[in-house]
């Protein structure tokens, strides 16, 4: 069984937000506990803090590595000017890169990656269209079931109806999108692709 974090919970609020925020709360924290407790117990309200200097560093870190607003506009342009030939090699050494085995595959799928002993589905055929619903994602559920893969992911820069997300969200479809894309392809062929 995996662990996952409830999406409303303190801690994943401030993952998703500034990281000031968790090292604000520490240092507030921190400084209260010093104020308030005897000298004997100071180093209670140091350790108190430091699961918000723990979730700052870690959102921090993710931060610091996603792409600029910038960068992610020039990758969903360069990515719409690629034909779907020339996605799909950009797609699959992007993801050789993270470590994975790209296997191409037909149907709902177009990439079947593996990395030690995880499998995962891949559909990127649709990268262009301009609204996503249920009906791709559902396939692509069916595909990995059928072919008993891990998880599954769909890469789209366009919108995704409210439903399909719904449906992703309790499905676990991955949805990859222009802010993933950016952090993955590399920038020299965003950059030119965007200028041609």
């Amino acid at each position: 069984m995996q662990w996952t974090m409830n999406e409303n919970s303190l801690f994943a609020i401030l993952l998703r937000s500034s990281f000031l925020w968790s090292f604000t709360i520490a240092a507030v924290m921190i400084g209260v506990m010093m104020a308030v407790l005897p000298e004997a117990y100071r180093i209670v309200g140091i350790v108190s803090g430091l699961p918000f200097v723990a979730i700052g560093s870690m959102a921090a870190w993710r931060q610091l590595r996603s792409p600029s607003a910038a960068r992610i506009a020039r990758t969903a342009e360069a990515v719409r000017a690629m034909s779907w030939s020339q996605f799909r090699a950009a797609l699959s050494d992007a993801y050789r890169r993270e470590g994975y085995d790209v296997q191409p595959i037909e149907g709902a799928a177009d990439f079947e990656l593996r990395k030690e002993w995880r499998r995962a589905l891949v559909s990127c055929k649709r990268w262009k269209v301009g609204r996503t619903g249920v009906e791709p994602l559902r396939d692509l559920v069916k595909a990995k079931e059928a072919r008993e893969a891990h998880e599954c992911m769909y890469v789209a820069i366009g919108d995704i109806s409210d439903n399909a997300r719904e449906f992703a969200k309790k499905n676990s479809v991955a949805l990859i999108g222009p802010a993933e894309l950016a952090r993955i392809m590399p920038q020299r062929g965003s950059r030119k692709a965007a200028t041609t």
